[in-house]
């Protein structure tokens, strides 16, 4: 096969921290090529290097033998290079064809190309299967019809070579299906693409090549053909990986009720008459893409919104006041899904973010209110060693920890308060597959503590392995749940696209 892109010895710090050091691979014509690594790895920063966002410390890169221009994307894009980003740049007042052409033609023309563009849109859209109404409002479409005119803007450009960050995430698997269908037509139309994304199961499915890099540098490279997903995993974070197995507990009496329970108010996402039912001991998954409710419903049951109408009820003491703290107090867990923004303060130091929700605790305050920093420092200690949190020193700020530990801080906090009930939202999005597995265990432990958890999440491989019953979530509306081993992937993707809403 002939090579299309070679990239040799690409090196690029920030002060004293190698984002790449010394990376070098080749992406051949008619092949997908795909790049895995843990958050952190150097993945996005050597994509921006490709597409000219950057420009290296050292190394080249050249393109069908010419030398790429680094810090110019216009020089990329000359050139056949196309990226579509994870989190989509497109004006949702314009139609496609707008979206696809603006800012393609001089400031001094008096109007847009749309007669030639429409044509060549429609002969794409038939070409490489992505179906698309050039005429119609971008704000209307879908989450994967907004993926099609950023693939389609690429294609519109002539590209030879395509970036793909992550792009599976908010697509259901009917959608993430078509997307592959999509790929493997442009690779038969002599197309090459480089595809990054953290879902092993995917990469296995449609690429071609993978490459794993890790602290920034590469560390190995194999096809997919021989691929084995525990080696490609262990390979991603450098050690043996012990994925937790479920195992079946005996369901407890119910703790938690939700009575056709509406939000609709314009400061968060609908809800429409959701019921639901939580036991001890059990974990119900919730499946949907992603802007179905699934935040609304996971601030409801976690205090932080009141319900416009219906209500929810403990089954210990009925009704209770709305609010965080006293949710909190009945024993409510909650994980959301920005663990950054929401989940701690980065800017203070592990210890702080450690007891953060300890203050009505004496053990950790005198009356006066002044924190007592032996006991609390004790308390971090014990968190950050029994939760397997890894860092420098309980002093430094927690923004400088990893994805994985932020989030065994932040559930670890919790689980030291031994919840009944935990509302866990996207929980091991984003992180590498060592991080995965102990979060994993850590909820399967909860769990056999009798704590009744909530599972959200865009998983549905995490949500069938760990979830006793899986409901799905549709345009603010909640199906009735189903035990897990009687369902699977396509039956739960029909239902996230609106099957039997």
């Amino acid at each position: 096969m002939t090579t299309l892109l070679k990239v040799e010895k690409i090196t690029k710090k920030f002060g004293d921290f190698y984002a790449n050091k010394e990376i070098s691979f080749e992406v051949k014509k008619n092949e997908v090529l795909a790049i895995l690594g843990e958050n952190g790895a150097g993945k996005t920063t050597l994509m921006n290097i490709l597409f000219g966002h950057y420009t290296p410390d050292a190394g080249n890169v050249s393109f069908e033998g010419n030398t790429i221009e680094f810090g110019n994307t216009n020089n990329a894009i000359k050139l056949g290079i196309g990226m579509v980003h994870q989190h989509f740049t497109l004006a949702e007042n314009l139609t496609v064809l707008e979206n696809i052409i603006i800012g393609r033609q001089s400031i001094f023309s008096l109007s847009l190309p749309k007669r030639q563009a429409r044509i060549k849109i429609l002969e794409l859209s038939k070409k490489f299967g992505l179906p698309i109404d050039p005429d119609e409002l971008v704000a209307n479409l879908s989450v994967s019809e907004k993926q099609r005119i950023e693939i389609l803007k690429t294609l519109f450009l002539d590209c030879k070579l395509l970036i793909l960050d992550e792009p599976t995430a908010a697509l259901t698997p009917q959608e993430t299906d078509s997307l592959f269908s999509t790929i493997r037509n442009m690779i038969k139309t002599g197309l090459s693409v480089i595809l990054i994304s953290h879902k092993l199961n995917e990469i296995l499915a449609v690429s071609d090549r993978i490459i794993v890099l890790r602290n920034g540098s590469s560390v190995g490279e194999t096809d997919t053909n021989s691929a084995e997903r525990q080696k490609i995993a262990e390979m991603i974070v450098g050690k043996k990986i012990e994925y937790p197995q479920k195992t079946k507990i005996p369901r407890k009496s119910k703790v938690l009720s939700l009575l056709d329970v509406s939000y609709n108010k314009a400061d968060a996402q609908r809800l429409s008459s959701v019921n639901l039912n939580l036991y001890g001991g059990q974990i119900l998954g919730i499946a949907g893409v992603a802007g179905n409710g699934q935040t609304t419903l996971a601030k409801i049951l976690s205090g932080h919104l009141k319900a416009t109408q219906g209500s929810i009820v403990f089954e210990e003491v009925g009704s209770v006041h709305i609010s965080p703290k006293s949710f909190m107090d009945l024993g409510v867990a909650y994980i959301p899904e920005d663990r950054n923004s929401d989940g701690i303060v980065g800017d203070m130091e592990i210890w702080e973010n450690a007891i953060m929700t300890e203050m009505d605790d004496s053990f950790f305050r005198n009356s006066l209110g002044f924190i007592n920093k032996k006991n609390s420092f004790d308390r971090s200690r014990n968190l950050c060693e029994t939760y397997d949190v890894r860092m420098q020193s309980i002093r430094q700020r927690s923004r400088l920890l990893s994805g994985g530990n932020v989030q065994k801080l932040l559930l670890g906090r919790w689980l030291m308060r031994e919840p009944k009930i935990i509302i866990a939202c996207q929980p091991t999005r984003g992180l590498d597959e060592g991080a995965i597995a102990s979060i994993q265990k850590l909820l399967l432990e909860a769990q056999q503590n009798n704590s009744a958890i909530i599972l959200i999440s865009e998983d549905l491989d995490e949500l069938l392995s760990m979830s006793d019953d899986i409901a799905v979530m549709y345009k603010g509306m909640l199906s009735n749940p189903i035990e897990t081993r009687t369902t699977n992937k396509l039956s739960i993707g029909l239902q996230m696209a609106g099957d039997g809403f």
